[in-house]
């Protein structure tokens, strides 16, 4: 056995998108730069509304390495993937694009510990299944998009033991990285605020795409106040929702957890300054991990 870990992650799903206008037609919908997928490299990108704010997040993954050619797969929420594949249906307009809502067939995995980047490909394994390394940060493992009910056996004959999905949910928590709406709002959040950024969601170069002026303003006027950050939890984990306090003021809210840990949003200054923070009479210790950039 290695030292590898792996969780299935029942809670994403996937989405196809394809025809001769996959590229052309995603590049003005989301915030990244859809020409840079290739086979085994991916991209992290968000969807937003007109006016800037979040509706989803994705991974964009090249489809040819599981023998599927003019092909985009698009990882994301599972319990939003229908209304997800609607939305981009009506956005075709005259685009030759196919778009499939894939949530039956598909299922996603992910491996992790040290090592993982360097994991013996799975791609041309039977049955299509497509491996790449997270592109938000290499410590986040490799994920695995693989035939509905295959990844455990596939990946356990490659002598990576299985884990709870807890199990990566902490190693995620403890490096500050949002998974979908479980940390970002919808229709509310904003990416500059959640980490989209530095972890590699959001290319400044590509041109104009839905949601691109709030986006680009926020950051060259610097108007960022709130992150999500990494919390520990000195005590029982309040719900997420819960406000936080500092000094008896309101400074932000707590967002995903699990056992110690957790993300938040909270204004930057209450993070940096001295707590004690509390959320429902219990204390949260911010860290600010070494990939973020704070003003």
């Amino acid at each position: 056995m290695t030292s590898l870990q792996f969780s299935l992650l029942p809670h994403r799903s996937v989405i196809a998108v394809g025809g001769a206008d996959r590229v052309e037609f995603l590049q003005g919908l989301i915030s990244n730069d859809t020409t840079k997928v290739t086979p085994g490299r991916a991209i992290w990108a968000a969807l937003l509304t007109p006016q800037g704010r979040f509706l989803n997040d994705m991974f964009v993954v090249d489809a040819s390495p599981g023998g599927e050619a003019d092909t985009l797969l698009l990882e994301t929420e599972r319990e939003r993937a229908s209304v997800l594949a609607r939305k981009l249906t009506l956005y075709k307009l005259r685009s030759k694009v196919t778009v499939e809502d894939r949530s039956a067939a598909l299922e996603v995995a992910v491996v992790f510990g040290a090592g993982a980047d360097k994991m013996p490909s799975i791609t041309n394994a039977p049955g299509g299944a497509i491996a790449f390394v997270d592109p938000r940060l290499i410590e986040l493992g490799v994920r695995v998009l693989a035939p509905a009910g295959t990844a455990s056996a596939l990946l356990q004959a490659r002598g990576i033991a299985e884990a709870s999905l807890e199990a990566y949910d902490a190693l995620r928590l403890r490096l500050g990285v949002p998974d979908g709406s479980r940390d970002l709002k919808v229709d509310k959040a904003l990416l500059l605020e959640s980490g989209f950024d530095e972890l590699n969601g959001v290319d400044w170069k590509k041109g104009c795409y839905m949601g691109q002026e709030l986006t680009a303003r926020t950051k060259y006027r610097a108007l960022v106040r709130k992150r999500l950050f990494p919390v520990s939890v000195e005590g029982t984990l309040p719900a997420p929702g819960t406000s936080i306090h500092l000094h008896g003021q309101e400074v932000g809210e707590l967002r995903s957890g699990s056992g110690r840990h957790a993300l938040a949003l909270l204004q930057t200054e209450a993070a940096r300054g001295p707590g004690p923070l509390t959320a429902d009479g219990v204390q949260l210790v911010p860290t600010i991990p070494p990939w973020m950039r704070l003003a």
